[in-house]
C-alpha cells in the first residue's frame, strides 16, 4: 500500500520502508511522528485529506541538504557582486506505518515543522526540542491568581545625534554613499572630500577594515571623485 502525504509544503509519495528527507521537524531521532495531512491512501482520494488517515515514521536524524550559491552580479559603471551559500535544514525519517483510519486516535506526536528549533535535554536526560520543553514547563507550573505586574513605562527616545560639524562637505555625493555610510564616516572622523583624496593604500586598508567596507572604497573609486570634488 501507498499513500500520498504532504509536509513542509511539498508532497511525498511513500510506502512502508522508505526513507525520506524532509523540510526540518520538531523533533529528535529516536523521536515516533505522524503526518495526517493525506492526499491518498491506495485508491481513496481526500478532499484534501483524508479523513482519519495518516502515516507514522521514525525520526533517523535532523541533516543538512547540499549547498547552493546564490551569486548576483549587477553590470553597471560601479557594478557590485554578491555570493552567498546555503544549506536547506531536513529531517530524515523513515516511514513505519500507514493508517488508512483512525490516525486521529493513534495518539503518536503529529508531524511538526521546527525550521530554526534546537534541542535541548529534557528531565530524564532524552533529547527534546526547546519548543516542547517550554510546553512542558507552562503544562507543570501552576497557574496562580495574582495580579500581573504593570509593565514598566518606556524609556524616553534618545535625542538623534547631531549633525556633522559646520563646513563638512556632503560625502553623499560620492558613489554608493548614502546617509548611513556617511554617518560612519563622519564617526571615524571623515568629514571632507580633502580627507578621502589624500588616502594612502594603507590608509584605504586601514577604514576598509575598520569600518566593514569589504573594497568597496577601490570599487566605487572614491578617492579619484573625492579629488575632483575637492577643487570645487
Amino acid at each position: 500500500m501507498f499513500a500520498v502525504l504532504k509536509t513542509g509544503g511539498k508532497q511525498y509519495k511513500v510506502a512502508t520502508g522508505d526513507v525520506l528527507r524532509v523540510e526540518k521537524l520538531a523533533a529528535v531521532a529516536g523521536d515516533k511522528i505522524q503526518f495526517n495531512e493525506i492526499l491518498m491512501v491506495g485508491s481513496t482520494v481526500g478532499a484534501p485529506f483524508v479523513e482519519g488517515a495518516g502515516v507514522q515514521a521514525e525520526v533517523i536524524d535532523q541533516i543538512k541538504g547540499v549547498k547552493t550559491i546564490n551569486f548576483v552580479k549587477r553590470r553597471r559603471k560601479h557594478g557590485s557582486q554578491r555570493k552567498k551559500g546555503h544549506r536547506q535544514q531536513l529531517t530524515l525519517v523513515r516511514i513505519a506505518e500507514i493508517l488508512e483510519k483512525g490516525a486521529d486516535k493513534s495518539g503518536v506526536m503529529a508531524a511538526v515543522s521546527g525550521a530554526g528549533i534546537t534541542t535541548v535535554t529534557g528531565a530524564n536526560g532524552a533529547p527534546t526540542s526547546k519548543k516542547a520543553a517550554a510546553a512542558a514547563a507552562r503544562a507543570s507550573t501552576p497557574k496562580t491568581d495574582a495580579p500581573k505586574a504593570a509593565k514598566p513605562k518606556a524609556a524616553p527616545k534618545a535625542k538623534a545625534a547631531p549633525a556633522a560639524a559646520a563646513g563638512a562637505d556632503d560625502l553623499k555625493t560620492l558613489s554608493g554613499v548614502g546617509p548611513a555610510l556617511e554617518k560612519k564616516l563622519h564617526a571615524a572622523g571623515v568629514t571632507s572630500f580633502a580627507q578621502i583624496a589624500a588616502w594612502t593604500p594603507e590608509d584605504v586598508a586601514a577604514m576598509d577594515e575598520k569600518l566593514s567596507f569589504k573594497g568597496r572604497i577601490e570599487r566605487e573609486g572614491w578617492i579619484a571623485q573625492a579629488a575632483e570634488l575637492a577643487k570645487g
